[in-house]
């Protein structure tokens, strides 16, 4: 189905940059710069002085962002690590992956772990924590670490959903032992293929993650110093990024002028809740818009009906999947946020006129109920 407003639009956002990413194009190709050259250590460095870190390394997934973290940090069998109930399942995964326990958490209503739970969820066994920074807004990241500190627990921040999102100045990504990044096409800043980012202050743990994403082995020297996997940022992805990063400040800047758009338009209708928490503490970057509505489903089918690409994110708890062996010790935020929540279209391609369509389309829902 072609849609009149589609959730997002790669090819446009492509012909807006299409001069740049074809000269990257051009660059790699005719120079042969295929694996770990010069456009690689160019986003790294860039990457790192956006986020506020002295190191950055780019691998091909922010799942093995989360996963090459808990080994730095020495996670493994035996431990436990806190997680929200409410995320994407690679952040259990990673933790599982690593032979540990994630202990699920409830989240709050802006989407982010509830951090009056946390003390609920600590064993002698919890080792680390893992804030994820959900929608492109932050957790309250002064709760988390002051937790942190008082049960010496390992903070790694999920902040794949939130390249530019600050708490009290700071950038998502920072704060944490380290912050793990996906760099998915449909992100904030995205390439044309998969590829993820570890941001970090530690110099070991930047050297474990350079050496474990090209199977161990110190390129310059080509001595192994453990076994490793393949899992780097290919050349061609951090040459394309290169180009994307430059445009960043700008498009998040429109993400929010939609954000604002919406909420002009939607705030009062029907029994909408809208993602504007309104604490000045946080800046948030929307890397999704969601609302929220007990008739969600009818509310979906609505919108496609009139040519408005909407998505829903996890209508299912994941915990809630038997075969992936989760402890579900009663979620009632994560289970009602499952059933009523919407994304509406949030991309930097939006036109103004997709947008107060857009809103029209919602509005004209609750009117003729």
């Amino acid at each position: 189905m072609a849609y009149r407003v589609p959730f997002v639009n790669p090819g446009k956002n492509y012909a807006m940059i299409c001069e740049e990413i074809d000269a990257a194009y051009a660059d790699v190709m005719t120079h042969g710069d295929l694996i770990m050259r010069g456009h690689l250590r160019e986003f790294e460095a860039r990457l790192a002085e956006f986020v506020g870190t002295k190191f950055a390394v780019g691998l091909n997934s922010g799942y093995h962002a989360l996963f090459i973290s808990m080994l730095a940090a020495g996670i493994g069998p035996g431990d436990e690590v806190i997680v929200p109930a409410h995320t994407f399942l690679a952040t259990a995964s990673a933790v599982v992956n690593a032979g540990a326990k994630p202990v699920l958490v409830d989240v709050a209503p802006d989407y982010n772990i509830d951090v009056t739970k946390l003390e609920e969820a600590v064993t002698p066994a919890t080792k680390a924590l893992v804030p994820v920074h959900l929608n492109g807004r932050l957790c309250n990241m002064d709760a988390v670490r002051v937790f942190a500190e008082e049960h010496e627990l390992i903070v790694i921040e999920d902040a794949c959903q939130s390249l530019g999102g600050q708490f009290q100045g700071r950038q998502a990504g920072s704060f944490g032992l380290t912050g793990c990044w996906s760099f998915y096409p449909f992100k904030i800043l995205g390439g044309y293929g998969d590829s993820g980012a570890i941001t970090t202050n530690d110099s070991d743990i930047a050297r474990f993650a350079s050496l474990y994403r090209y199977n161990g082995e110190d390129r310059e020297t080509g001595e192994y110093h453990h076994h490793g996997v393949t899992c780097l940022m290919d050349n061609l992805q951090a040459a394309f990024l290169n180009v994307k990063l430059s445009y960043l400040p700008d498009w998040i800047e429109r993400r929010r002028a939609v954000a604002s758009a919406y909420r002009e338009g939607l705030s009062g209708v029907g029994d909408l809740v809208l993602p504007h928490f309104d604490d000045p503490r946080f800046e948030d970057v929307f890397q999704n818009y969601v609302i929220r509505t007990k008739s969600r489903d009818e509310l979906v089918e609505h919108l496609r009906e009139a040519g408005v690409e909407v998505l829903v994110h996890w209508p299912t708890p994941y915990y809630k999947h038997k075969a992936l062996g989760l402890e579900d010790r009663g979620f009632p935020e994560t289970e009602a946020i499952s059933r009523e929540v919407i994304s509406l279209p949030m991309n930097v391609e939006l036109d103004d006129e997709q947008v107060e369509y857009t809103v029209e389309s919602v509005r004209s829902f609750f009117g003729n109920r």
